[in-house]
């Protein structure tokens, strides 16, 4: 009886010496994240002068709190397979986010039949991404990758719920999206992040093209062959030069128009025979077979290799093509049907003004890095 007397008197002390919880201060159970304050900062893009409007979808805005963890995503191998690739594996900074391959090759070492396209302005198009346009938005776009057997190859379901276990990421979606249990962390939140953060992925505006036509900065000149290029680029009407017919497809500011074209890449003998059907497995029309994106031209000299497939290392390469390499088929680009005959200093012109639109400070800028990296 003294030894259970003994306990007692024990107990009561330590009761009284730790305070028991109240029900407000009770410590939360595993996955309720309503301690966390979730009061979300809009995200302020910044446009550069010229550029058309973003179109940002009511139901999913920006927010600093989403882009944040839409970054964190992006670069994060969690959602892989084997926890060895991220988007960012095949859409790095340096490349102006492609990953300078023809192919890609995924986390089980097969390889698909498309080069990464450029995500720089990405969160401007309208008309569907992919080189084929099969997604309708980014956030759908987002989530593709993730499950494609040839890309990350893991099932949705797996990576949800590694995200709900792991330390940092449910705090980060209470703050970005309000959920208030960890179980409430799914794969549209996710592709709704990345999305968010790939919309910031815009153009610094300080490319020397953008100095001079768009800013409209003094003392930004360009020399004689970067005036020829342009010119031959945007057939300037006052010049004697030709039309190099890249505008039509790449036109400023975005040098895109965001629309699939038959550049004549493929040879085809019919609308049925093209290699890869492009745009036309999509839509089920005939006309749109062997139609691709036709890929924005801002820093396209950091983003070799050219073409859906990769095909050509080189931008030398590419106008030798549009030149005198072109496949004729019933849906050829009318732009294209009549030969272009541009002389070799046409063509180191035109390729004089590609470089006025390189862009350095958006490949180097830090809040488009990789976040687990000092």
């Amino acid at each position: 009886m003294w030894w259970n007397r003994k306990v007692f008197l024990l107990s009561f002390f330590l009761l009284g010496f730790f305070p028991s919880c109240t029900e407000d201060e009770s410590p939360p159970l595993p996955g309720d994240l309503e301690h966390i304050a979730y009061d979300p900062q809009p995200f302020d893009l910044a446009i550069p002068e010229g550029f058309p409007p973003m179109e940002i979808p009511e139901d999913n805005p920006l927010t600093v709190e989403g882009v944040q963890l839409g970054r964190f995503l992006f670069y994060d191998p969690i959602l892989s397979k084997d926890s060895s690739m991220s988007c960012s594996s095949c859409h790095l900074p340096q490349g102006s986010f492609t990953d300078n391959l023809a192919l890609s090759a995924g986390v089980d070492g097969l390889t698909g039949d498309r080069s990464a396209m450029s995500l720089l302005n990405v969160g401007f198009y309208t008309n569907g991404l992919f080189w084929d346009g099969r997604s309708h938005s980014l956030e759908h776009q987002a989530l593709q990758p993730v499950e494609n057997p040839v890309e990350l190859n893991v099932m949705w379901e797996t990576v949800e719920a590694r995200l709900r276990k792991h330390p940092d990421y449910p705090a980060m979606f209470r703050k970005a999206f309000g959920i208030e249990d960890s179980k409430e962390i799914t794969r549209v939140l996710a592709g709704n992040a990345i999305a968010q953060f790939q919309r910031t992925l815009i153009s610094s505006g300080t490319s020397k093209f953008d100095r001079k036509f768009l800013n409209k900065e003094i003392g930004i000149d360009f020399s004689e062959e970067e005036f020829r290029g342009f010119d031959l680029f945007f057939d300037n009407p006052d010049s004697p030069l030709p039309d190099g017919q890249c505008f039509h497809c790449h036109n400023a500011p975005l040098f895109t128009i965001d629309e699939y074209f038959n550049n004549g890449l493929q040879e085809a003998a019919t609308l049925d025979d093209f290699p890869d059907l492009g745009r036309g497995a999509i839509t089920g029309q005939k006309i749109d077979n062997g139609k691709m994106r036709a890929p924005t031209l801002r820093n396209i000299m950091l983003t070799a290799p050219y073409m859906h497939d990769g095909r050509f290392q080189t931008i030398e390469e590419v106008l030798d093509f549009y030149n005198e390499g072109l496949h004729y088929a019933d849906n050829l680009d009318e732009n294209l049907v009549i030969p272009l005959g541009l002389t070799p200093q046409m063509k180191a012109d035109i390729i004089a003004f590609l470089h006025t639109l390189t862009d350095t400070a958006f490949v180097n800028n830090p809040q488009f890095s990789n976040p687990f990296e000092p």
